[in-house]
C-alpha cells in the first residue's frame, strides 16, 4: 500500500477554503498512487484556538458534516483532524477517518491536550484503531505522540502503521519533529506517517517536512519546509 502525508497552509478559520485545499491535496495523493492521505492537526481551520473556543460554528457537527464532502469525495481514504462537537459543552480535537468511498471508518479524539488546549477542548479517553486492506493502523494527534504508552499500545495491538496529524513549528518544533517520530518508528517497530502545517498557523509557523519513516526509523519520504504538498511511501504488510 502507498500512503501519503500532507502538509498544508491553512487560511485562518476559513473552512471552505481549507476543505478545498485539502481536497486538492487528496486528489494529488491519489494521482501519485496513494490509497490513504493523512492531514495536519486542525485541517479545516488552522491552529486558531481563540476563534475555535468562541465560535461553535467552526466545530464539525459529526462525521457526516457536509462541509467535509469535497474531501470525502476525492476517491482516496483520508484522515482529517477537526474540532468535533460532542454531547457536552466542549469540542474534542478529533481525527475523522474515511474510506475511499467516503464512508466514515472511525473517529479518534486527542487524549493528551497541550497547554492552552486544556481550556477550550475535552480530552479523548480511548485509543484509535482501524484496518485498511489488511493493514492495521493506530492514530495520534501531535502532543499525543510524545507519550510512548500510546504508540506502544498500538504496536502491541498489531498496528503496522501510526498516523500522526500534527503541528510543529519553526524553532523547537524542528527538533521535536525530527526526533519524536523516527523515535516511534525505531522503538515500536511501526511505520510512522506525519502530516504537518507549513507556514503560519495560529501562534506558530509550521515547519513542514511531512514525512514517512519505516520501522526502525529510516526516513522513506520527506517534504520540504515551504511548499503545500504531499509525499508518498510504500507500506509493507
Amino acid at each position: 500500500m502507498k500512503i501519503a502525508a500532507a502538509q498544508m497552509t491553512c487560511e485562518p478559520t476559513d473552512i471552505a477554503v481549507n476543505v478545498a485545499r485539502a481536497a486538492a491535496l487528496a486528489c494529488e495523493a491519489r494521482r501519485q498512487g496513494a490509497e490513504l492521505v493523512v492531514f495536519p492537526e486542525f485541517t479545516l481551520t488552522g491552529y486558531e484556538l481563540e476563534a475555535l473556543a468562541g465560535d461553535p460554528g467552526l466545530w464539525v457537527a459529526d462525521a457526516d458534516d457536509p462541509r467535509l464532502d469535497p474531501v470525502r469525495s476525492a476517491g482516496i481514504a483520508t484522515a482529517v483532524n477537526v474540532a468535533l462537537r460532542t454531547e457536552g459543552s466542549l469540542p474534542r480535537i478529533a481525527t475523522l477517518v474515511y474510506g475511499a468511498d467516503g464512508a466514515h471508518v472511525t473517529t479518534y479524539a486527542k487524549q493528551h491536550l497541550y497547554g492552552h488546549e486544556r481550556g477550550p477542548f475535552a480530552a479523548g479517553d480511548a485509543d484509535g484503531r482501524f484496518e485498511l486492506d489488511g493493514i492495521r493502523f493506530s492514530l495520534g494527534v501531535c502532543y499525543d505522540n510524545h507519550f510512548p504508552g500510546l504508540t506502544g499500545r498500538g504496536a502491541a495491538d498489531g498496528c503496522r502503521v501510526h498516523l500522526a496529524s500534527s503541528l510543529y513549528g519553526t524553532g523547537d518544533g524542528i527538533h521535536e519533529r525530527a526526533t519524536v517520530y523516527p523515535g516511534i518508528a525505531e522503538r515500536d517497530g511501526m511505520y510512522v506517517v506525519l502530516a504537518n502545517h507549513v507556514g503560519p498557523s495560529g501562534p506558530w509557523t509550521g515547519c513542514g517536512r511531512a514525512a514517512v519513516w519505516a520501522p526502525g526509523g529510516a526516513l522513506l519520504a520527506e517534504a520540504d519546509d515551504r511548499t503545500p504538498s504531499v509525499v508518498t511511501a510504500e507500506i509493507g504488510a
